[in-house]
């Protein structure tokens, strides 16, 4: 494991779609729930909330929660282009960079989480950790939006499950 990058990984996925679809999916807070989050509460610099179905920009705050999970993470947009770039914080100072490339009926959707600590904490939550739980996700993103099925478990009695 001498050369293995505990700083960042990419995790990419092709999906059947477009870049607009597919960039609404990660910047509109009921879109977003669709697939990733329970609940997604988006609030603009002056603590304004954003309706559900806005999209999100640079420099407004996000609170995420998930299914089964009590924690909630908190961040904040770094970048929203509007086409096809999203920048957010995540797992602290950690920065998640997705990026949307058309090709012909496919969209490669990339993410790359960097800026990573390398406290063993961190190497083992947010490096391995974020790894499966975006890998999951991604795969989750594409379920959803070629074929309707979300993958995600929903169901209290059933926890430690690999799809929650």
């Amino acid at each position: 494991m001498e050369n293995f990058n505990w700083t960042s990984f990419t995790k990419k996925v092709p999906i059947k779609s477009t870049v607009s679809e597919l960039y609404k999916a990660w910047t509109v807070p009921k879109e977003i729930e669709k697939w990733f989050l329970s609940e997604a509460l988006y609030k603009r610099a002056n603590g304004e909330v954003i309706a559900s179905n806005e999209s999100i920009a640079a420099n407004d705050r996000y609170e995420w929660s998930w299914f089964l999970y009590e924690t909630i993470e908190k961040g904040k947009v770094l970048e929203a282009n509007g086409v096809d770039c999203l920048k957010f914080t995540f797992a602290g100072d950690c920065i998640v960079t997705i990026s949307l490339t058309q090709k012909e009926e496919t969209v490669i959707v990339s993410l790359t989480q960097s800026n990573i600590p390398t406290d063993n904490q961190s190497k083992r939550g947010i490096r391995i950790g974020c790894d499966s739980g975006w890998s999951f996700f991604l795969v989750n993103l594409k379920s959803v939006y070629e074929g309707g099925l979300d993958l995600r478990n929903k169901d209290e009695s059933l926890t430690g499950m690999l799809n929650d």
